[in-house]
């Protein structure tokens, strides 16, 4: 691909829910193209865009892909996006380097859940949207409908472009609004018409409607339009690409991406409507702080400015290597270039350089400002990253994602494989910033964390696939605690005799609670000799070794005070090992005996729900032992809960949530605090323990 100017650039994010067809969409742009000779299809797992191996088999985008093409003198760098609500985290970092996006919205069942929650996002990154109305072609399609729909769910007014001419079997084709032509669909190809009679009156109603809307937005275009009651074409094309850049208004085409129907006025609707990476920077001004000092620096998207470019996706190949993915905001990047990480402060050599086709790579000779490009094999470069010449070191905030909402315990099936897991996932984590990953230091668990159970599946699969080792998903085990309740004294006595030397060791101590997160207190009180100087450490040690170990259910036992006040010794058998065990034997018998409780984590949990969702969410919260401690309105119709509910209830909170709200819900919690557990549920946990520990 040569060189193009940059306002001629477009990059695009396709959003919408999963399965409203935005892969599909991008086929068939890449077609019209001419980027691929024939559109593939979802279901049959040959689409440019979805090549992973889990994408295939789920039939759903999993991970957003770039594909790049020319089209009438424009260069259309294509996203598609994941709209599954457990993958738009990378949805999220994609829209970070954006200047557009198309919004698909389903003609037949309308904007979702998903497609606010992305409508948000793109409003973080202030990026200019158009809405497509796909599935024109599909039974109970409804155009006005859908678009009385998109207005309500975004408070904005939508001023379609186009409109449909027939709709479900009966669609053929579009009405061009802006102008003033129609477009039927024959045989695969595009015949320009005259707009029917029959559409007339439709044509100058939705006619009105946009060139009142462009004149609302100008004093000078209003009191022209008001006195004349027309504007210029230009004048009306221009107003549209200023309302659509500034979000003023939205745009809507419409058509249909399975039977590539009216998909070319969509393309020309991007290139007209859509900001180029010069009117983003003219709109937002693209920033980024001067490493050495701190100050901003503007970066216009300039090919003869400072190199400034910033990573936003990364592949972990295990035959390629890491194939980083990248936006370039100004300047030139040619192959063999070394450039400055200035996110972590290491070099980089660039070797070639690509423009990105689904999984195919097009050598570039340069890439220049606003273009997407790859690299394969750098080191130390991550998605977040920031790589700039080193003559001028600046960085760009990264995207901050959203933390994971639910966790798993994972072990190999294959015993000694655990040094494969962590490897192979740690090689995922490049990749996937969203999924994290630990080894519990209390229950020696590895644990993985995503955005939902889906995700973590996924993960998992491709570590099986890519790094051939297979695991099974276990819920967590829950860090309990064990504590006591009341006071009591009690002898820890160990004798053994076996012919020869014996073991002998006998403590007194008393138990005591301490205030909650007191910890451990020892406290040698002993006179005259009863225990020798050198015993009393053996005593301690094996009183903390069994409070490590728990006496109920195997848990710590925190928050104790032990005071060692007497004991017996013999001269000839006692040792250390005599009083450790001694130790540990009376500690067992004073916690027994001084009222002894199970104490669990509980997690502090803010919950954002639409309004006609918050009672059935306050309902769930209480049935899960939660304690609503007060509801806040919010912005957009919604309410933010704020609870606290026992971690053991919550695990798998993220499903259960995504089901009552329909996936609009969202929430984040931490630790707050240990409590006592109630008696029935804490004797089903002994229980189990005790079990456990006799299969053993």
């Amino acid at each position: 691909m040569d060189s193009i100017e940059v306002e001629k650039v477009r990059n695009v994010a396709i959003l919408g829910h999963s399965g409203c067809g935005k892969t599909t969409l991008t086929e068939a742009i890449l077609f019209n193209a001419g980027a691929i000779t024939r559109m593939g299809s979802v279901m049959d797992g040959n689409t440019v865009t979805d090549f992973d191996t889990e994408e295939i088999d789920r039939k759903v985008t999993i991970n957003a892909a770039v594909a790049t093409c020319d089209w009438s003198g424009y260069r259309l760098n294509l996203i598609d996006t994941p709209g599954f609500i457990n993958f738009m985290e990378d949805t999220r970092g994609c829209l970070r380097i954006a200047d557009g996006a198309v919004v698909v919205v389903s003609a037949v069942d309308g904007a979702r859940a998903e497609t606010q929650k992305l409508w948000k996002y793109a409003d973080e990154y202030s990026v200019p949207r158009i809405v497509f109305v796909n599935e024109m072609d599909k039974e109970n399609a409804n155009f006005q409908q859908t678009i009385e729909q998109v207005e309500k769910l975004f408070s904005m007014d939508a001023i379609p472009l186009y409109i449909p001419m027939g709709e479900g079997l009966e669609f053929k084709g579009v009405v061009d609004i802006l102008n003033s032509k129609a477009y039927v669909t024959k045989s695969g190809k595009s015949e320009e018409q005259e707009i029917p009679p029959d559409m007339a009156d439709a044509y100058e109603n939705y006619r009105k409607k946009l060139v009142e809307k462009i004149a609302e937005l100008d004093d000078t275009l209003l009191e022209k339009y008001l006195e004349t009651g027309e504007l210029t074409q230009e004048e009306i094309t221009t107003g549209i690409r200023h309302g659509v850049c500034t979000r003023e208004f939205i745009s809507v085409a419409c058509g249909s991406a399975d039977k590539n129907l009216a998909i070319t006025q969509l393309m020309q609707a991007i290139t007209t409507c859509l900001s180029s990476p010069v009117d983003k920077f003219n709109a937002v001004s693209v920033t980024a702080k001067n490493t050495k000092d701190g100050s901003e620096v503007k970066l216009p998207p300039v090919n003869n400015a400072q190199l400034a470019m910033y990573v936003f996706k990364t592949i972990a190949d295990p035959y390629a290597g890491r194939l980083t993915i990248f936006r370039i905001f100004s300047g030139t990047l040619r192959p063999d270039a070394t450039l400055l990480n200035t996110t972590h402060g290491a070099k980089e050599r660039v070797g070639q350089i690509f423009h990105m086709l689904g999984k195919k790579q097009i050598p570039a000779k340069a890439l220049g400002p606003g273009e997407i490009g790859v690299v394969a094999k750098l080191k130390e470069t991550l998605t977040g990253d920031t790589l700039t010449d080193e003559a001028h070191p600046v960085v760009f905030p990264s995207v901050r994602f959203a933390e994971p909402i639910i966790s798993y315990a994972i072990e190999p099936k294959t015993k000694g494989d655990e040094d494969k897991v962590s490897t192979g996932l740690h090689k995922i984590l490049d990749e996937d910033p969203t999924i994290k990953f630990h080894r519990d230091p209390e229950t020696n668990e590895m644990i993985i964390s995503g955005m939902g159970q889906v995700h973590i599946e996924v993960t998992l699969h491709k570590l099986k696939r890519k790094f051939g080792v297979d695991v099974e998903m276990k819920t967590p085990k829950i860090p309990y605690r064990e504590t006591i309740r009341s006071t009591a004294s009690v002898q820890g006595k160990y004798k053994k005799q076996s012919g020869g030397k014996g073991q002998y060791g006998d403590c007194w101590i008393t138990v005591e609670p301490l205030e909650k997160g007191g910890g451990f207190e020892f406290v040698d009180k002993v006179v005259g000799g009863s225990i020798p100087r050198q015993y009393i450490p053996a005593v301690e040690k094996g009183i903390i070794d069994k409070m490590k170990s728990g006496i109920l259910a195997g848990y710590p036992l925190v928050d104790v005070k032990v005071s060692l006040y007497d004991g017996s010794y013999h001269a000839v058998d006692s040792s250390e090992m005599a009083f450790k065990i001694a130790g540990s034997m009376a500690i067992k018998k004073g916690v027994i005996a001084a009222n002894p409780v199970l104490l669990e984590p509980v997690m502090k949990m803010e919950v954002i729900v639409p309004d006609d969702n918050l009672g059935a969410v306050i309902g769930d919260l209480n049935s899960r032992r939660g304690k609503v401690q007060g509801v806040e309105s919010q912005a957009g119709g919604s309410q933010k809960i704020a609870a606290t509910v026992p971690m053991s209830e919550i695990l798998t909170y993220a499903n259960q949530l995504h089901s009552i709200t329909s996936g609009r819900g969202l929430y984040s919690m931490e630790f707050s605090n240990y409590e006592d557990v109630p008696h029935q549920i804490a004797q089903k946990i002994i229980a189990l323990a005790k079990k456990e520990e006799e299969e053993e």
